[in-house]
């Protein structure tokens, strides 16, 4: 469609909440809003001037549009969350770091129940804690509260275990209070366990105090054994709690949001809270979205906790939202809990907005300073390569095999100097039989551009700057396939050094431009050529793993997964097929088939024992 087109489209637009879906001309999703009144707010993209220059290039884009009319507003922000969610349009602001958060899961019907690290609850009767920062921050945190406590981290089953073997090192280090001798008990384990939970949620102090009047009853008893256990306990929580282990996101009761919009980056800071303490933070770098401040915070906290799966009851924020009550609403009914959203003028709890507001601040700095160096390495590759523009998006490939077998490719990318592994790619190179890495190399770059001249979405985007592992022979190679698919980019070799390092870029006509004298452009190159090796060597030695553990059916002409599977479920075991008769055979395979395994097994029969004689 026209920009006049879609003006007109737009002006024609019911004046109702909704969603609105720009397309780009391959019919790609790359925007999503919502809008009180979907005319007036569609409408305003389409006014001939007076965008600032990100939205004046979505518009550029902007091939069509579609639009979804809800009922309310709080159902329009319900419908654009999900879009966004389910799209990732290109041009809507995303929080970069989509990772599940973890759990410890506890089953508490057990008789001694251990934690475990699970990636989201299920509905199954366990007790969840979390979610957690990553799966490294919550197994330390175990790890501490079950030497804190001398709780088992060894592998054995309780009761199962109990009374079966001597026990293992963790007792004879202290570090464990020897449950598989039978004492403690199963009741005193529960109580550690409990204890354990209450750590976990970050209430320390309170643990602590219910330990010392349980130690001053202890003594006043005349139990003092047991009163120096006690208190040999609280001095190991007092020294666990120094080491701030991970809280349960969950236990969090206040966050403290933060935004900071810097020249060319923002920064997004969440700082969390238990009853006034600091116990983390997470913050976020982005390019500067086209929305103000209000609706762009408002869609990362969208993004930020329902990927989470929790919010505490108070968030603080530094501005006000344009759908504050919608979202209220929204978080109160996804975590089944009264969720205030605030915007402290005055007193504690503007202190810590402001706190939040001064480290989104620093953030951004250090990320602009960072970004600074980057451009300024990208322009020194610019220059010493002869490019037209800094090459912001760099691919790598390399080649991996042993002999002839499992011969895999590699294909890295790095966008502003930092690995983009979403676009990272594998191939299992098919055309090349024999160890040949010109060949191999070429399979890959032909297959990957043609994936581009075929419109896979996977492969839509070029790179600014090509590089090959090799001299100038592959890189000229590089350059030949690339153009005769109608095609043309910058292709450099990486010359490596005796040590492996790249200590050189060399042109497909043999020009080698140094690189040690620039040491970011050095670290750079060095970087990506190391995660490209890398990557290559990963993906071979799965390869390799994969046929190892393979079934030696597999290497039977004619004998596929079905046909196995026949096999294993009439004989049981590759030793009873080895040993069974062409005609016992025959009752499960056609005589064709059947006849491939029996010769297939008595030739390797004959040729173990001419090997053994």
């Amino acid at each position: 469609m026209t920009f006049q087109e879609l003006k007109e489209k737009a002006h024609n637009l019911p004046q109702q909440p909704g969603v609105y879906i720009m397309m780009d001309k391959s019919g790609d999703i790359i925007y999503v809003g919502k809008a009180k009144s979907l005319r007036s707010r569609v409408s305003d993209y389409f006014r001939e001037n007076g965008h600032d220059p990100k939205t004046a290039l979505l518009v550029s884009r902007i091939f069509s549009f579609d639009i979804i009319v809800t009922v309310s507003e709080f159902d329009a922000l319900v419908a654009e969350n999900s879009l966004i969610k389910h799209h990732k349009p290109k041009y809507n602001i995303l929080l970069k770091d989509d990772k599940g958060y973890p759990y410890a899961r506890l089953d508490e019907k057990e008789e001694y129940p251990r934690f475990s690290i699970v990636s989201k609850p299920q509905k199954d009767g366990a007790r969840y804690l979390g979610p957690y920062g990553s799966r490294t921050i919550l197994r330390n945190a175990i790890n501490a509260v079950q030497k804190a406590l001398r709780l088992p981290s060894c592998s054995r089953k309780f009761p199962n275990d109990l009374n079966k073997e001597r026990p293992c090192l963790n007792f004879h280090m202290g570090i464990c209070s020897g449950y598989c001798q039978g004492t403690p008990n199963s009741s005193e384990y529960r109580k550690m366990i409990n204890e354990a939970v209450m750590l976990l949620e970050g209430k320390t102090e309170q643990l602590c105090r219910e330990l010392t009047q349980r130690m001053e009853e202890a003594a006043e008893s005349l139990q003092f054994e047991y009163a120096a256990e006690l208190r040999d306990r609280i001095n190991s929580l007092k020294r666990l709690s120094s080491k701030h282990i991970a809280i349960s996101g969950a236990s969090v009761d206040t966050d403290a949001v933060g935004f900071f919009r810097g020249t060319v980056k923002s920064c997004f800071v969440v700082m969390h809270y238990i009853e006034g303490k600091l116990l983390d933070k997470d913050y976020e770098i982005l390019d500067n979205p086209m929305e103000d401040d209000g609706e762009a915070i408002s869609a990362l906290l969208r993004q930020y906790y329902m990927s989470r799966g929790t919010c505490p009851k108070n968030i603080l924020l530094p501005v006000h939202l344009p759908d504050l009550e919608a979202l209220e609403r929204l978080f109160s009914e996804t975590f089944g809990k009264k969720v205030k959203l605030l915007v402290p003028q005055k007193g504690e709890k503007f202190r810590l907005v402001s706190g939040a507001n001064i480290n989104a601040r620093e953030e951004t700095a250090r990320a602009t300073n960072r970004e600074e160096r980057v451009s300024k390495t990208l322009e020194w590759l610019q220059k010493a390569l002869k490019l037209e523009k800094p090459p912001v998006r760099i691919e790598a490939y390399d080649i991996s095999n042993t002999g002839n077998d499992d011969i895999a490719g590699s294909m890295t990318v790095f966008e502003r100097g930092r690995p983009l592994k979403r676009d990272y790619r594998r191939f299992k190179i098919k055309s090349v039989e024999k160890q040949d890495d010109y060949h191999s190399m070429q399979e890959i770059l032909t297959r990957r551009f043609q994936n581009y001249l075929d419109g896979d979405g996977k492969f839509r985007e070029l790179p600014d700057l090509l590089l090959v592992d090799g001299g100038h022979t592959h890189a000229s190679m590089a350059r030949e396939t690339i153009n005769s698919m109608g095609i043309e980019l910058p292709v450099f070799g990486m010359v490596k050094d005796d040590r492996h390092r790249t200590r050189a870029l060399i042109s497909p006509e043999g020009e080698e431009i140094g690189i040690g004298g620039n040491q970011s452009v050095f670290s750079l190159i060095g970087r990506i050529q190391e995660e490209t090796h890398r990557f290559a060597i990963e993906y071979h030695r799965n390869m390799r793993s994969k046929k190892a553990k393979g079934s030696v059916l597999d290497r039977i002409e004619g004998i596929g997964e079905v046909r196995k599977k026949l096999l294993l479920k009439e004989f049981k075991s590759i030793k009873a097929i080895r040993s069974a008769s062409y005609e016992e055979l025959s009752q499960v395979l056609p005589k064709n088939a059947a006849r491939a395994v029996y010769e297939y097994f008595r030739q390797k029969n004959t040729a173990e024992k001419a090997k053994q004689s």
